[in-house]
């Protein structure tokens, strides 16, 4: 079994920063593609980005390119996605999740591709 934790978020200021944090454990993380997504109130949840096990290559989506960058530490087991100029409506719930095979090639953007959730870390953004 695998176990993510995700830690960052909170409430900021459009145009602010916050860089959000996912903890894994319980398997050989650096093995495994790892996507950051996001559910707002009454909206799907929707990729927001992810990074090749390698660290490598990594995939944004259109709302976030440019403002995200997201990276990995396969020694500390964590991936980190940092947030810039944040707009009103990045505010969601953030989550991070492992692919459930090992060394894809690319970066899914498929939620069912994903097989480990975290809980989740709010994300508010005022205006």
């Amino acid at each position: 079994q695998v176990q993510l934790v995700e830690s960052g978020g909170g409430l900021v200021q459009a145009g602010g920063s916050l860089r959000l944090s996912c903890a894994a454990s319980g398997r050989t993380f650096s093995n495994y593609v790892i996507g950051w997504f996001r559910q707002a109130p009454g909206k799907e949840r929707e990729f927001v980005a992810g990074i090749r096990w390698s660290g490598g290559v990594t995939a944004f989506a259109d709302s976030v390119q440019g403002r995200f960058t997201i990276s990995r530490d396969n020694a500390k087991n964590t991936v980190y996605l940092q947030m810039n100029s944040l707009k009103p409506e990045d505010t969601a719930i953030y989550y991070c999740a492992a692919d459930r095979v090992k060394f894809r090639v690319i970066v899914t953007k498929t939620p069912d591709d994903y097989a480990y959730w975290g809980q989740g870390t709010q994300v508010t953004v005022s205006s």
